[in-house]
């Protein structure tokens, strides 16, 4: 091709011809079909001349007595005008004798992809070249600084946690709940975070909250509020703070993460919230909680289902809304509202009990309990010989 210094785009196209044909038909079939076709100002020829097209390059093989191959045009021409040249191609339906098709696959950005080579190397050259850090005064792009901070994510102790490169150094410690909330912390230079992973907190984290001023720095959103208790139970933590209600720490802007940092609560005020809480919901249940009549129903429905491996989810009436297969429940669970109980056949797992929890159900019935680490106040949890 000529002209890679003017050349903005590359038009990408394949052919498909009825019969054996070689580049040189292939290039007459462009020159020659689009001749007249568009007008003056942008017939191929004096275009090339003009050195606004380049050297059109074909690549054919012939098998079986069709040929089939691939076109590439590059136009300095603009986004406009190389996108009708790019529709004509695609009016050839003949080269030489044989019947053919042009299709256009893609039109490539030279100048982007020649952008994304400078940044990368713009990092590459950040990180690996300097050996006194960056100068003072030197204007680098923030995508390139950005990029610099996430890749400085270190895993941390025997469960390989992401956190940030000061986790180790520092006094004081964020934990967060995922990769994710890390790196967003890392963008705006917080280094000092570590994520937990999942609501199962990991033994390291309960090490260095012994050793650390700890910071939960957790979702507004009830997996949060999950977390949160684990924490509770498993760790020594000092403050808590929390994204707005809705918002993950990973969505979060620097104003919103400042603000949300500068508006932490020690932890003693934190469990005083959470007691006031549980008291609320307690007496709740108190008064939404069935006469023995309704526990009556809910014998009957466990006799219904037994050895069906199924699930009834229940309104406020003990009224049937869903009978769904066991397998199924935890999903259709987890899209189901205004259900406040569910009676199955199977066993009172971990994870539906969580998601109970988290649907705000009154109660959960199931054959036997299975290995349950943590039963939230909020649900009523019974087996069926408790009916």
């Amino acid at each position: 091709m000529q002209n890679y210094d003017t050349t903005k785009y590359i038009i990408h196209a394949c052919i498909n011809a009825e019969g054996v044909v070689e580049k040189p038909d292939v290039v007459g079939a462009i020159f020659g079909q689009t001749e007249g076709l568009l007008g003056d100002d942008l017939d191929l020829r004096d275009l090339q001349k003009t050195g606004r097209i380049g050297r059109i390059e074909v690549n054919i093989d012939s098998k079986a007595g069709k040929s089939s191959g691939t076109i590439l045009i590059p136009s300095s021409l603009d986004k406009v005008e190389t996108s009708i040249l790019a529709a004509a191609i695609e009016t050839i339906d003949r080269v030489g004798p044989c019947v053919a098709d042009i299709s256009v696959e893609k039109v490539e950005d030279v100048r982007a992809t020649k952008r994304k080579q400078i940044i990368d190397q713009a990092k590459l050259i950040l990180s690996d070249k300097f050996d006194h850090g960056i100068p003072e005064g030197q204007e680098i792009t923030e995508s390139v600084r950005q990029a610099v901070r996430v890749e400085k994510i270190t895993l941390f102790g025997d469960e390989s946690l992401p956190a940030g490169p000061n986790v180790l150094d520092s006094d004081a410690i964020l934990i967060v709940e995922g990769r994710a909330d890390v790196m967003n912390l890392l963008r705006y230079g917080i280094k000092n975070a570590i994520a937990v992973e999942g609501t199962n907190v990991p033994l390291t984290i309960g090490e260095l909250s012994k050793k650390k001023t700890v910071t939960v720095f957790l979702d507004g959103d009830r997996g949060g509020d999950l977390i949160l208790k684990e924490l509770l139970q498993t760790a020594e933590i000092d403050y808590v703070a929390r994204a707005p209600e809705g918002k993950g720490v990973e969505e979060l802007t620097h104003k919103e993460i400042v603000k949300a940092l500068r508006n932490k609560v020690p932890v003693e005020q934190t469990i005083e919230m959470r007691a006031h809480r549980r008291m609320k919901s307690a007496k709740r249940r108190i008064l939404r909680w069935s006469p023995p009549s309704k526990q009556n129903e809910l014998k009957a429905y466990a006799e219904e289902l037994n050895g069906t491996l199924s699930a009834k989810l229940l309104n406020s009436d003990k009224k049937v809304i869903r009978e769904v297969a066991v397998r199924d429940l935890a999903n259709v669970l987890k899209e189901s509202d205004n259900v406040e109980g569910v009676i199955f056949d199977g066993v009172i797992t971990q994870r539906i009990l969580d998601i109970a929890a988290e649907k705000d159900l009154d109660y959960l019935v199931g054959v036997k309990l299975g290995n349950i680490v943590k039963r939230p106040l909020s649900v009523k949890v019974l087996t069926t010989s408790d009916l």
